[in-house]
């Protein structure tokens, strides 16, 4: 495993990057309204990126058509913008990652469209509670597998399950890159966590089973099995010399 420690100049990019990405996502908060397909999401997330001078990782990567990830109701991760239009009442994941001036963030969030059941908000309040639980155990001298313990156990206290065939990983000069952050793992163990690491945080979780099913239409869209609902957000964040900066936590408002 080779985890890149970032050097000053390389941080400051990545931090512009990660704080356009969040951006992309506050942009999108006065488009998430029932009717509004997922397609013409991904097109006004695209635009704002490229009217901001970055470009859409994911447009590209591997075959993907789309320059972000949206991902309604029991859809886990990775779904393929299309003619789908959202409900009120539904819950969706919408996930960009910006290349701006060649570094890379990657960040995303829950949405609710309009009034959502009381079911619904608490596996996102949940989740979120996740991220901000999986944020404390950054710090240096600290085991990477200790974000994914703690987020687990939070998650399995409150009946959820995580997501295990997802993870996190390295982030910043390439899209991906060493290490893999698991969300569910064993205490003090994995790489010690040093200064100038950063990878992104982005636990699953689901209401019902851990499982995904990737649909075989395209490829892309992976399901909960059980058709239950899944939520998820993500941050990019930095290990300092005295604990962490979440850079794409520009709002504070997850």
């Amino acid at each position: 495993m080779a985890i890149i420690i970032k050097t000053a100049e390389q941080i400051d990019g990545i931090r512009k990057s990660s704080h356009l990405a969040a951006e992309t996502l506050k942009h999108l908060e006065q488009f998430i309204k029932p009717g509004i397909k997922t397609l013409e999401l991904d097109a006004i997330a695209e635009d704002f990126m490229r009217k901001n001078g970055a470009i859409p990782a994911t447009k590209g990567y591997k075959g993907f058509k789309h320059a972000s990830c949206i991902s309604p109701n029991d859809v886990v991760c990775h779904g393929v913008p299309n003619d789908y239009q959202l409900l009120w009442g539904d819950i969706v994941n919408v996930d960009v990652t910006t290349i701006l001036n060649g570094y890379f963030g990657d960040t995303c969030r829950m949405y609710a469209v309009g009034e959502i059941s009381e079911y619904a908000q608490q596996l996102i309040n949940t989740t979120k509670e996740c991220l901000q639980i999986g944020l404390q155990q950054c710090f240096p001298g600290n085991h990477l597998n200790n974000i994914g313990y703690h987020i687990s156990e939070h998650a399995h206290k409150h009946g959820y399950s995580v997501v295990y065939e997802f993870c996190g990983h390295g982030v910043g000069l390439k899209f991906h890159e060493d290490p893999e952050v698991s969300h569910i793992a064993e205490k003090n163990t994995g790489p010690i966590l040093k200064p100038g690491m950063i990878f992104t945080i982005e636990p699953m979780i689901n209401a019902g089973k851990a499982r995904c099913k990737v649909d075989r239409k395209d490829g892309w869209t992976a399901r909960t099995i059980d058709g239950k609902l899944s939520a998820q957000f993500e941050h990019t964040v930095l290990i300092t010399e005295s604990g962490h900066e979440a850079l794409t936590d520009v709002y504070h408002d997850f």
